[in-house]
């Protein structure tokens, strides 16, 4: 059987073709594996969840009747105690959980001591 001319240059086409549009759609195109899109779920998640516990935080902050004293001392110290200033206030510790969260300590710190 002899195969047409016009077969080999149109399989080369389909294979450039192929390679060309995966390069696109991966470079430019938006295009993730699936590792890489559980990957920002679970980030994007882990900062929607901080978001939101930190507004728990601040509210538990402004129930404190020592809050004028406290926020005295989490505007003295360094950006990297005041996290542990709120965990050891409590703030940052969630309503049926025994400890505090960090990052929504750090996050809450910044809201507080402003």
């Amino acid at each position: 059987m002899k195969t047409p001319e016009w077969l080999k240059p149109g399989l080369y086409g389909v294979a450039c073709g192929a390679i060309a549009v995966t390069v696109i759609g991966f470079n430019w195109g938006g295009w993730v594996t699936s590792g890489t899109a559980r990957q920002i779920a679970t980030e994007q998640s882990r900062i929607d969840v901080v978001a939101a516990l930190t507004s728990i935080c601040v509210d538990q902050s402004k129930r404190d009747p020592q809050l004028a004293e406290r926020v005295v001392l989490l505007k003295a110290a360094s950006s990297y105690e005041r996290g542990d200033i709120v965990m050891k206030n409590g703030w940052a510790t969630m309503p049926g959980t025994s400890e505090g969260n960090r990052l929504v300590a750090v996050a809450c710190a910044d809201k507080v001591g402003i």
